[in-house]
């Protein structure tokens, strides 16, 4: 429930960030298309002022407002599409100009045309505008927007990247940090419980070893071992939890082989355990102790699942980078929705369970072993679960 809020929370601010960002941005755009396009028109009234000037006009602020824009690409054409001026396109302006004063060599008539296909550009994207120079003609100014302009333009959507980025980066901090504290506590808790299994495991080895010399013959004192040696092999289990466990190539059949004769012993005989071994040994790299947990668990959940009554089946296959291991039963299923969910901390169907067994399953193969567990497939016939462990 803290991670679902948490998420919204997250969630909900970047979109209020993105949407405030983006306002403020556009704003601002707005704001410099519209100086921008009055800057033009006080370009294209003063090339209007310069072209019917006389003998008897000052011209001095006209050049100065024709020279003063040094960011903004024009191009001027009369209304027969001819081009008499043009800056801020590119092209040097020492060419331009010797281009419209000389138009009749090759280069020059290739510089104009670009001019007329960037114009041409510039009027289908709808900044024009027409001065009138007297009743019979007029000047056409085509621009567009600056360099600088350009850039802005994409600057919100660089920084909505930006934002999001720390966003995403702030939400992985979080998350290991609440990932490393929980490990932390399984770790405690972990080590806690075999420290607590180690005083009484004492005395019950001291007391059975008395009952041996008193009754060696007493069969009961060899079902008193088994259980002793189950309560050690558990005690092992959570002082491993914390720890790097040391990794050993073993026959894979042998191990889930002590885990099928546990359970048969346990379980009643409405369960069927199936064994679908290859004939050959496959050799796998794990942690006994710790693998054999893996399978118990996902044993119990399935037999869990079938209520006691149906079939189980534990198969190992090969590929080429893997050696895979399958755990199937024929219960009620798991709903698509909930095959991640399974395997988070919490999350349990039964009514007494704690839904920490699946969760220390994907820890121990994924992290001690460096495998994969996931839901193969699930429907209404069953389940089967699925650990990828690599050769």
């Amino acid at each position: 429930m803290i991670n679902r809020t948490l998420k919204i929370v997250f969630l909900l601010t970047s979109l209020l960030i993105a949407a405030v960002s983006l306002w403020v941005s556009n704003s601002l755009i707005s704001d410099l298309k519209k100086q921008e396009m009055q800057r033009v028109e006080i370009w294209a009234e003063a090339m209007r002022s310069f072209m019917e000037a006389d003998e008897t006009t000052d011209l001095n602020l006209v050049w100065h407002v024709l020279n003063d824009n040094n960011t903004i690409p024009v191009v001027a054409l009369y209304d027969n599409g001819q081009v008499f001026a043009a800056r801020n396109v590119a092209i040097p302006q020492d060419s331009i100009e010797a281009a419209l004063s000389d138009s009749l060599t090759t280069d020059h008539q290739q510089l104009l045309s670009t001019l007329k296909a960037r114009a041409a550009i510039m009027k289908r994207n709808g900044t024009c505008l027409e001065t009138p120079l007297n009743d019979k003609t007029s000047i056409t100014v085509c621009y567009e927007s600056s360099l600088l302009l350009k850039r802005l333009t994409w600057f919100p959507y660089i920084q909505l990247a930006v934002v999001a980025l720390l966003l995403l980066l702030a939400f992985a901090v979080l998350l290991a940090a609440k990932r490393n504290e929980q490990n932390k506590v399984w770790v405690g808790l972990s080590r806690e419980t075999a420290h607590q299994l180690g005083t009484p495991l004492s005395s019950l080895m001291a007391g059975a070893a008395i009952l041996h010399e008193e009754n060696p013959d007493n069969p009961l004192l060899t079902e008193i071992d088994k259980d002793i040696n189950r309560l050690q092999l558990i005690a092992e289990r959570f002082s491993k939890i914390g720890s790097v466990p040391v990794l050993e190539l073993q026959p894979l059949q042998t191990v889930l082989e002590r885990v099928v004769s546990y359970l048969q012993k346990r379980t009643g005989s409405h369960i069927e355990f199936v064994q679908e071994f290859p004939e050959s040994a496959v050799y796998a790299r794990v942690n006994a102790p710790l693998f054999e947990w893996v399978i118990e668990n996902l044993s119990k959940n399935a037999i869990d699942a079938m209520g006691g009554e149906g079939r189980l089946t534990i198969r190992i296959a090969e590929t080429s980078q893997h050696i895979i291991t399958e755990v199937s039963d024929t219960g009620k299923g798991i709903a698509k929705k909930n095959w991640r969910r399974v395997f988070k901390p919490g999350y349990t169907t039964k009514a007494r369970g704690w839904g920490l067994g699946l969760s220390l399953a994907r820890r121990i193969v994924e992290e001690y072993h460096r495998g994969k567990i996931f839901v193969k497939t699930s429907s209404p016939e069953g389940t089967t679960f699925c650990i990828q462990l690599k050769k």
